[in-house]
């Protein structure tokens, strides 16, 4: 009997608590639906709830609407997603599986850089990306990861590189022996048993990718480039009498997709963690 009593008050104070980390959400999508009168009230949500927020929040940019961001967005989502896999799959499998000169090394120098803090690199590469013309491009988001580098690009080398090593070599014996080559071994082996290291990957590049406001201010200046992130600042600057409901419901949306994809891939990328860790 001690023991239900102990489960059910901690049960009851990891709802309470639960409830506290909850409020600034909860906040946040009741003031979404608020006029500018109405946020300064104390009610968590509005009498009479403003869906026309969100209506005219996705409309508020002269000449755009958030169809275009979202599809700017996706668009680079996509490619950032496509290059990193295949430049982090292949780089960890080099290092975990292949022997060549100066391994170790080079190894050493990739780890190097995975504790150079970012901030220290952002004149240099904005000098070598202007310098090649590729200022207010998408390429210098998208040419970083190719090269298994860009916005956590080592980290993931590293991530994968953990899984691959925990693979049992026997498969790569018995894969040759029946003429496959290194890159089949690569493509038909390795590559279908780090599923879960890869969803881990991509959950992270996702997530990593879509809250980079910085580096999208710092490359992208033409409206029609523009990403979410780059959009929201635009409603907050581009209106004399700020609409905070309008702005609010944008953020709010701008969300969603993150959410979702954490939602349904949770159970692959906690799996990765996990036997990474274990793994490694």
């Amino acid at each position: 009997m001690t023991i239900k009593w102990g489960q059910a008050v901690r049960h009851l104070f990891m709802i309470a608590f639960s409830l506290l980390m909850a409020y600034p959400v909860l906040w946040w999508i009741g003031a979404s639906l608020k006029s500018n009168a109405e946020l300064s009230s104390p009610n968590l949500f509005p009498s009479t709830p403003q869906w026309s927020n969100f209506v005219n929040g996705w409309n508020s940019v002269p000449g755009h609407s958030f169809t275009d961001f979202y599809v700017n967005t996706f668009g680079l989502e996509i490619a950032v997603l496509a290059v990193t896999l295949l430049s982090s799959t292949l780089v960890a499998f080099g290092f975990g599986r292949l022997d060549f000169p100066l391994k170790n090394f080079w190894f050493s120098l990739l780890m190097v850089t995975l504790m150079l803090p970012g901030q220290v690199l952002i004149i240099p590469q904005y000098a070598m990306f202007h310098q090649l013309g590729w200022v207010n491009t998408y390429l210098p988001f998208i040419v970083p990861h190719l090269l298994a580098s860009g916005a956590g690009g080592t980290f993931f080398v590293f991530l994968l590189i953990q899984f691959v090593r925990g693979i049992p070599k026997e498969l790569d014996e018995s894969a040759k022996m029946d003429g496959c080559s290194w890159f089949g071994i690569y493509w038909r082996i390795v590559m279908p048993l780090t599923k879960p290291a890869i969803v881990t990957v991509m959950i992270f590049c996702f997530l990593w990718n879509w809250d980079d406001f910085l580096g999208h201010l710092l490359y992208i200046n033409s409206v029609d480039k523009y990403t979410v992130g780059l959009a929201l600042r635009m409603i907050n600057d581009s209106q004399s009498g700020q609409e905070w409901g309008q702005l609010l419901a944008m953020s709010l949306v701008s969300i969603v997709p993150a959410t979702i994809v954490f939602m349904f891939l949770q159970k692959y990328f906690v799996e990765g963690i996990a036997t990474t860790g274990i793994k490694g």
